[in-house]
């Protein structure tokens, strides 16, 4: 059941080959005999899990064809799930219960997916390697000496161990794209407002963003349009109606304007990675596509520009974890700054007190126009970047990541090095578009991915250049090995 797609699933759902309630049973199975191995769910929810297969069979024994009923999902930990820890993997949050759910997991839940626990994710979801969490590092299952990727690196070793076949991530600079690159899988990062932030645990309020991984883009199209659309309990919310994501993929690719961004095949990418993804290029011009060159000079500028902003984001979001009105209370304070500061040195890791320090120091008086304001001018160009581009192309493509999973303990003394992993990724953040990731082959046995980039709201034709991609390719089939 494990090697099935999710509308390969949901048909033998429907033909009765075998009931939700069994299918899930399988992926609990899987997730009892495998997950020591990764480390990929915080908290595995067995008995929600088939309590909702049951009421899934039900609707389907009525007569339901709704395309997620009945199949298993998993949830990155930073979505509140009513009645079930929510920790964004953090000392901060062990121990905290949402009283409600997040409308990502609302609408999933009403479609009739089936909650099988909560992923592991870099600690409030910052981190690019899945190294940072509380409950410690997830291993890739291409090789579990290597990170998944991050922060969305539960949810995805998950998904490519065959422990589910969905998954929800979230993004701020890349982290739904960068793991799915890494774990050879295909992950959705959408235009920022298309799905509702809404009790999804705030990291940098003005990048933060909810998508799916799944094996292909089919299995995306088929989920995506179930937790899309306004939302009135998110403000930042768009009110753009929601494509028939399905139907989108039909069709073929004639014409089709395809812009190969040169700037991202410099010195500080892999050489062999950027051969599979010029050849995954070129198999969609032979596929009718029409190839140019795009130059985007001040995407380069995504990395400083994004680890200005997204750190005062968080600085401010994170304010509220402070031991009193929740989150983790340091023992015997001596009076209410020992409290504070003990509460909060405690709860929160290394990374997060970092990026904390440098959003609260670029947001100091003094540094605000230097930094943060200069920052956010940027921010504008970059955008406008893209917005050029997409006068004379209809999407573009170049590598996801520049390096291969790599060692677990490897980058975690050098932060730079660290974030220079979402170097093709950022920008998409920054400017609010929406982008995939697409496995493209491998390198030294470990999957690389092809990453297209589109308009905002254009998710449906990303979806399409995708499918037709995995129609005359079979990456996304590959399983690793020791999880087939």
């Amino acid at each position: 059941m494990h090697t099935l797609s999710v509308r390969e699933l949901g048909d033998a759902l429907r033909r009765k080959e075998f009931s939700s309630v069994e299918l899930t049973r399988h992926f609990l199975a899987r997730i009892e005999q495998y997950d020591s191995e990764i480390n990929a769910f915080i908290t595995p929810t067995a008995d929600i899990a088939l309590a909702e297969a049951e009421r899934a069979d039900i609707r389907i024994r009525e007569g339901d064809d709704s395309p997620l009923l009945g199949i298993p999902i998993a949830h990155k930990d930073i979505f509140c799930t009513q009645g079930v820890r929510t920790s964004c993997a953090s000392k901060m949050l062990d121990r905290f219960v949402a009283p409600y759910d997040a409308t990502v997991v609302e609408r999933l839940r009403a479609a009739g997916a089936v909650m099988l626990g909560k992923t592991n994710m870099d600690e409030f979801a910052m981190g690019s390697s899945n190294q940072t969490s509380h409950y410690g590092a997830v291993s890739n299952p291409w090789d579990p000496t290597c990170v998944p990727g991050g922060s969305s690196g539960g949810s995805a070793a998950a998904v490519a161990a065959g422990l589910c076949p969905l998954a929800t991530g979230t993004e701020t600079g890349g982290s739904i794209r960068q793991p799915a690159s890494l774990c050879g899988l295909t992950g959705l990062k959408p235009t920022y407002g298309r799905v509702s932030r809404f009790g999804m645990i705030a990291f940098a309020s003005s990048l933060d963003q909810a998508g799916l991984m799944a094996r292909s883009a089919e299995d995306i199209a088929l989920s995506f349009a179930a937790m899309s659309g306004h939302d009135p309990k998110d403000s930042t919310s768009a009110s753009e109606p929601v494509e028939d994501y399905p139907a989108a993929l039909q069709g073929d690719l004639k014409g089709l304007r395809i812009g190969v961004v040169r700037d991202q095949f410099g010195a500080e990418l892999d050489e062999r990675i950027g051969s599979r993804v010029q050849e995954a290029i070129s198999l969609l011009e032979s596929l009718g596509a029409e190839l140019c060159d795009i130059a985007l000079p001040d995407c380069a500028l995504s990395i400083p520009v994004y680890y200005v902003i997204a750190p005062a984001e968080a600085s401010s979001n994170l304010s509220r974890f402070d031991g009193i009105r929740f989150g983790h209370r340091a023992q015997d304070p001596e009076d209410i700054e020992d409290l504070y500061m003990r509460s909060r040195s405690e709860g929160f890791g290394a990374e997060v007190k970092r990026r904390i320090m440098i959003g609260t120091y670029v947001l100091s008086a003094g540094y605000y126009d230097a930094y943060y304001l200069k920052a956010q001018q940027l921010r504008r160009r970059i955008a406008d970047d893209f917005a050029r581009a997409f006068e004379k192309v209809d999407i573009l493509a170049g590598p996801t990541s520049p390096m291969t999973a790599f060692p677990i303990g490897e980058k975690m003394d050098d932060p730079v090095a660290m974030y220079l992993c979402d170097i093709y990724t950022s920008g998409i953040n920054l400017a609010g578009i929406p982008a995939l990731s697409v496995p493209a082959g491998f390198v030294d046995g470990l999957p690389i991915g092809l990453h297209l980039m589109g308009n905002h709201f254009s998710e449906g034709r990303l979806l399409k250049v995708a499918h037709h991609y995995q129609r005359s390719s079979d990456w996304h089939r590959r399983s690793p090995p020791a999880f087939a």
